[in-house]
């Protein structure tokens, strides 16, 4: 029988990784506590909750600005450096969950659910086009990704509802509601599967999608999904 996915840890204690210190504690909204003495951290616009007084808040530039531009993504982000510890928390009910990431290592995030990183972790975007994204608008979506090409580094992220992870085997498939994957490997390949479903009365049809994904490598799952509005 396949293993389940596995409900990834909801709190963290003085875990040190990546040259930070960190604790995630909090049941509805949980917060994310750093040491950024050793390291900068960037994080996305809004989501600080408390600093040390210590701490710099400036902007770090990302790579491809005029590509981020063209595509309508932020080309700056906030980054926190110096002595003390600085504190996140996002406007909503969810899970935060560390992905630690070794030397040339890359992991790939649903949009909208990055919330922060260390500095040495390389910060990149691709949009996604074509049947996978035909909930999402017909200007596709983005898929954020994160390289330790610097060393090792830490990504958090922050899912809705609870967040489980499934380790695939080389060649292992599992299908997952369109709303519901968080973060994969970047050997874990998606495809969009439809099957067209008939009841027969009065000529009813509709459609069941699911992404599938195929391994080797982890898949994020969160439990709930918040639908981001779009332009249409």
């Amino acid at each position: 029988m396949p293993s389940l996915p596995e409900l990834m840890p909801t709190e963290v204690s003085d875990e040190t990784f990546g040259g930070v210190t960190y604790h995630i504690a909090g049941e509805l909204v949980p917060v994310l506590s750093v040491d950024v003495t050793r390291m900068p951290v960037y994080f996305e616009h809004h989501i600080l909750l408390w600093k040390t007084s210590t701490i710099t808040i400036g902007l770090k530039s990302l790579k491809g600005a005029l590509k981020r531009m063209m595509a309508g993504m932020q080309i700056f982000v906030t980054e926190a450096s110096g002595a003390g510890i600085i504190a996140f928390s996002r406007d909503g009910p969810g899970h935060i969950v560390p992905i630690h990431l070794r030397r040339g290592e890359e992991i790939q995030v649903r949009e909208h659910q990055f919330l922060a990183a260390t500095g040495n972790v390389e910060y990149t975007f691709e949009r996604v086009r074509g049947l996978a994204t035909m909930l999402f608008g017909q200007s596709g979506f983005f898929i954020d990704r994160f390289r330790g090409d610097s060393g090792d580094g830490i990504v958090w992220l922050h899912g809705y509802g609870n967040v489980f992870e499934k380790t695939l085997a080389a060649g292992e498939t599992l299908d997952i509601e369109p709303g519901g994957w968080l973060f994969k490997d970047a050997s874990v390949r998606m495809e969009t599967k439809i099957d067209r479903l008939s009841s027969g009365f009065f000529g009813a049809n509709m459609n069941f999608i699911v992404n599938r994904f195929t391994g080797p490598g982890r898949v994020g799952i969160q439990s709930m999904y918040l639908h981001m509005p779009t332009e249409e």
